[in-house]
């Protein structure tokens, strides 16, 4: 594994560095809890030490922000995230400005989107699943100079960044987003079509283009009885596009381990 190859090689030239990353988790929402475990077994795996704090989901905006605080100032502690969405009650904005730029793995800080906005920016950290979604395109020697990109979704975690990442590459990049209109038939022109607005097969699979390379970044639950857990994982993407897309990215098991190699190359 490269990463494991790196931290090892990192470890042996500096004996007392111990990389650390901590996970904030507000509730136990299914996805998260994913999410996290993902994480816990890749840091494992490659040497990173990881500490999950569970917290209440009733917990107050004051003790969170207490939590981030001492773990900003812990120097023991490399990397910090908190895992998205918070419970309504508690402002996302603030809780992911309190962590400090230089310990933001997610790339969240607005001091890291700042200079990935700009051409020749270099923040401390690319937000993990968009830079996930662009190492795909590259492991898979997928051509993005001159292409024209079709990005469905524009948060800030995903959509925003990503369509920068595809721009400072050259291609050419459509945002779309709940108010655009002839949404099918900008994606049936897409080479390169991002996906991440969190409705289960929203794009349906004979709106891909033929040969076009698909990152499906969705993950959604859908009640399935024949599932011991009661439920199965969806994409955003009708998995039938495989059957004319060039590439497809699988759910699970494309994106989200990839956002976690990407959260550890961070860290």
């Amino acid at each position: 594994m490269e990463l494991a190859a790196e931290v090892a090689e990192f470890k042996a030239a500096h004996p007392t560095f111990r990389p650390k990353l901590v996970a904030l988790q507000v509730g136990e929402r299914s996805d998260s809890s994913v999410y996290i475990r993902q994480k816990a077994k890749a840091c494992k795996e490659i040497g990173v030490e990881f500490e999950h704090v569970q917290l209440d989901e009733g917990i107050q905006q004051a003790e969170l922000d207490a939590r981030v605080d001492s773990i900003n100032d812990d120097p023991a502690i490399h990397g910090l995230l908190v895992q998205l969405p918070l419970p309504a009650h508690l402002s996302t904005r603030h809780v992911v400005q309190s962590i400090r730029a230089e310990k933001d793995v997610d790339g969240f800080h607005a001091e890291n989107i700042g200079w990935l906005s700009k051409r020749d920016g270099s923040p401390y950290f690319h937000p993990c699943t968009p830079l996930g979604c662009i190492e795909l395109l590259k492991r898979y020697n997928i051509a993005i100079a001159g292409k024209r990109a079709v990005v469905i979704g524009r948060s800030d975690i995903v959509g925003a960044p990503v369509a920068m990442m595809l721009t400072k590459l050259d291609a050419t990049v459509t945002l779309c987003h709940s108010r655009t209109a002839n949404v099918e038939e900008l994606v049936r022109d897409a080479d390169i079509l991002v996906v991440a607005i969190g409705q289960p097969e929203f794009v349906r699979a004979d709106w891909v283009k033929p040969g076009a390379a698909v990152v499906d970044v969705g993950m959604n639950a859908v009640d399935d009885a024949t599932k011991k857990a009661g439920f199965r994982w969806v994409g955003d993407v009708h998995p039938g596009a495989a059957a004319h897309a060039g590439f497809l990215t699988p759910v699970p098991g494309g994106v989200g381990p990839m956002t976690v190699a990407m959260l550890l190359r961070n860290v």
